[in-house]
């Protein structure tokens, strides 16, 4: 596989990657608000935590994504198997018309 196909292999995964473990990190707040923290309070307070809970969420991938990130780059040298995202450091500048 080129160094193209890879690349765009990895964003696809890293994606798939976010998505799913964002989606397990708030069930699992849910799952451990509705047992333990909705019986203490009034119904009035109940709705707000659901909108803070995905915000955590979006942290917590944040954080597990650096994480895993640095785990891949110890493990692999990115630049051999995959092109630079935005642009290509090796192309020259265009030069200025004066």
């Amino acid at each position: 596989m080129s160094k193209k196909t890879n690349t765009l292999l990895f964003i696809l995964g890293a994606t798939v990657f976010n998505i799913v473990v964002t989606l397990l990190c708030f069930m699992i707040m849910v799952i451990l608000y509705a047992k333990f923290i909705i019986p203490l309070l009034p119904e009035e307070g109940q709705a707000l935590a659901f909108p803070l809970m995905f915000i955590a969420a979006l942290v917590i991938t944040f954080f597990l994504y650096r994480y895993a990130l640095k785990l891949l780059m110890k493990k692999i040298q990115m630049e051999k198997y995959f092109d630079p995202i935005f642009g290509n450091s090796k192309r020259t500048p265009p030069k200025r018309a004066e």
